[in-house]
């Protein structure tokens, strides 16, 4: 199995799913994160990554660790000063339609959202709200683009566009896309050298479906022009990524794994959730367990089955906890 990991958690896109996975494999198997100074959440975003914003690292005795996952600004020769040289790098993708519109609800505090009742009224003049010079515009325009490293703003030409995604190509392994999560999970698994019960895992950070608002095709298309350069980027490794399967997994396999994993999810679910499914953050009965709420989105989360016996309990609250509980934790383990 690999243990040197580079995970690019963009966001809004199932990326703190991804990050259960990272810390539960990283807690069972002895290894090292990659903290934010302190015990943030955030390596210093939205600034770009440095090695010294890492907890434990010196320019004189350059320290690897095993997995660097928490949100942070994309730049390779800094990320390299704090993993092995020969670390895997994934990312996660998410259409720039629906990312754009978790944001609105997730980022609602943002300055470019804050005077604006829908996205509709955003998009219908989006410089009357928006200022490249805002230092939380990221979260507005191109989230993709600029947690990646590059400028949400830049021109939309043919020769930048192509560079942009050489650049990806040349950073990162894989690339992995949200709506086809299972078949990401799949295909993460093959390239890692994982077990299944390694990336399996119940959705976290996820929006009751109330908070999400139906968007008209006229607002699709102005997000798709607003966020330009994150579709196009999104259109590209969603091609590469089915290209990926057909050559390394082909549809069928991926059909009987998706399968398999579906299965051992639906196992889990009825072992360790009462009710077996997530809840709104009012039924979530202990609190060690509630996500963060934020904006004007209710986050769900979920309650355990009463009486499990130690073993079990303790792995199934690995699968339940969220990010920024799970995250503290495990910091305190390391430091």
């Amino acid at each position: 199995p690999k243990t040197d990991i580079v995970f690019l958690k963009v966001h809004k896109s199932a990326s703190s799913t991804v990050m259960n996975i990272l810390f539960r494999f990283g807690e069972t198997h002895n290894l090292t994160f990659a903290f934010p100074i302190g015990g943030g959440n955030q390596l210093f975003y939205p600034r770009h990554f440095m090695a010294r914003f890492v907890e434990g690292f010196s320019p004189s005795s350059p320290r690897r660790f095993n997995i660097l996952c928490h949100h942070m600004r994309f730049l390779q020769p800094e990320v390299h000063k704090v993993v092995s040289r020969s670390a895997f790098y994934f990312s996660i993708l998410r259409n720039p339609v629906k990312l754009m519109e978790s944001s609105f609800a997730y980022y609602k505090g943002a300055t470019a959202f804050s005077r604006v009742r829908s996205l509709e009224e955003f998009l219908r003049q989006p410089y009357h709200y928006y200022s490249p010079t805002d230092g939380d515009r990221h979260y507005a325009r191109n989230l993709m683009t600029f947690d990646f490293g590059f400028n949400p703003d830049g021109e939309v030409s043919a020769e930048r566009v192509k560079l942009m995604l050489k650049a990806i190509e040349a950073s990162f392994d894989l690339l992995l896309i949200s709506e086809y999560f299972d078949e990401s999970m799949v295909l993460l698994k093959e390239m890692l050298c994982w077990d299944l019960d390694s990336v399996v895992s119940f959705p976290l950070n996820i929006r009751d479906s109330s908070t999400k608002s139906q968007l008209s095709d006229t607002v699709v298309e102005k997000i798709k022009d607003w966020n330009r350069l994150d579709w196009e980027i999104y259109t590209h490794f969603n091609r590469t990524f089915w290209e990926r399967i057909d050559r390394d997994i082909g549809r069928e396999r991926m059909q009987r794994e998706v399968k398999a994993l579906r299965e051992r999810q639906g196992e889990l679910a009825r072992t360790c959730l009462q009710g077996m499914g997530s809840v709104a953050p009012k039924h979530i009965k202990d609190s060690s367990l509630k996500p963060l709420q934020h904006g004007s989105a209710r986050i769900l989360g979920y309650n355990l089955k009463q009486g499990l016996d130690k073993e079990t309990e303790r792995m199934c609250r690995r699968l339940v906890t969220p990010e920024l509980q799970y995250s503290s934790a495990l910091y305190k383990k390391q430091f």
